[in-house]
């Protein structure tokens, strides 16, 4: 009797042995599912940062060379953060005149350049040191000075003749002096005016960028030639006004090329690239007809590289 007793009460605690080792099986799967998981999750967060980060440029600073008229009139902040927003890329913008940025392309010091000078820049492609020469935009260049005009080049419609009367006349003028855009066209002016060599003390140089040149020449109540975007950028600090406009001449016309890599292997070819290709896009084009428009009542820059 006590031996079946003791059986009993041995199977009964196996029975429960058994339904204890049942009832902890699925508590080790889920533990060794949910084990599993975790290094799943943290493999696809790793790959879609590393997708992340390969998305980035190589090189993601681009160095671009331009003109002051471009920084003055306020169309570099309206236009290169959505560039940078749309690529990725950072844009180190040098404003010098023309000629200086220029010369840091030709000296490879530059990725991109931005300039308003077709002959000077000319040379530069002849010489391979630019690639993907394009045009992008224009607008002109306006004889600005005081309003009482001692000159009276108002009533002058030639800009030559009106160079013309500023030389008889003595009357100051201040040259940018810096082999700009806007200083090689004020120089041609004045040879087609016939006057070689300009000077005196009624010429005066500023070598200074256009909106620092029209600062100047209010102060000296003077006249001076200035790019149209610039002027009407800052004229609400200015007394002066426009005197002499819309000849031919005073065409001013832009351009944005590439360094030549294969001539300076150390420049961001692809970031330059890019800003070009950004530049004369039609959605970057309809932009630039519109700057200016709702705060001047007119466009500073006319888009051309659809044209």
């Amino acid at each position: 009797m006590k031996r079946k007793k003791m059986l009993w009460i041995l199977l009964t605690l196996l029975v429960l042995m058994l339904a204890a080792s049942c009832a902890a099986a699925p508590v080790t799967t889920a533990a060794t599912t949910a084990a599993t998981s975790v290094p799943a999750t943290d493999a696809t967060t790793t790959v879609a940062a590393e997708t992340s980060v390969m998305a980035e440029p190589a090189v993601k600073e681009i160095i671009l060379a331009t003109t002051t008229s471009t920084q003055d009139s306020g169309l570099l902040d309206y236009l290169i953060p959505m560039f940078e927003a749309q690529t990725g890329y950072v844009i180190k913008t040098i404003a010098v005149g023309t000629g200086q940025a220029l010369e840091l392309g030709a000296k490879g010091e530059a990725d991109v350049l931005l300039t308003h000078a077709p002959s000077s820049e000319k040379p530069l492609v002849d010489a391979g040191q630019v690639v993907n020469y394009q045009l992008v935009m224009h607008n002109d260049f306006i004889i600005v000075g005081p309003a009482a005009d001692p000159a009276k080049i108002k009533e002058i419609p030639a800009v030559t003749d009106a160079f013309k009367a500023i030389a008889e006349q003595m009357a100051i003028f201040i040259s940018r002096g810096d082999q700009s855009g806007t200083h090689t066209k004020e120089l041609s002016i004045w040879k087609a005016a016939g006057i070689e060599a300009p000077g005196g003390t009624w010429y005066q140089e500023s070598g200074q960028g256009m909106g620092s040149t029209l600062t100047i020449a209010n102060e000296k109540e003077a006249y001076t030639l200035s790019d149209r975007a610039t002027y009407l950028a800052q004229k609400a600090n200015l007394d002066l006004d426009i005197l002499n406009q819309g000849s031919k001449e005073l065409l001013n016309i832009y351009h944005v090329m590439q360094v030549n890599p294969e001539t300076y292997p150390m420049v961001n070819a692809t970031g330059a690239e890019a800003f070009v290709a950004f530049m004369i896009d039609p959605a970057t084009q309809a932009l630039i007809s519109e700057f200016g428009v709702d705060k001047y009542g007119e466009p500073l820059f006319f888009p051309d590289a659809l044209n």
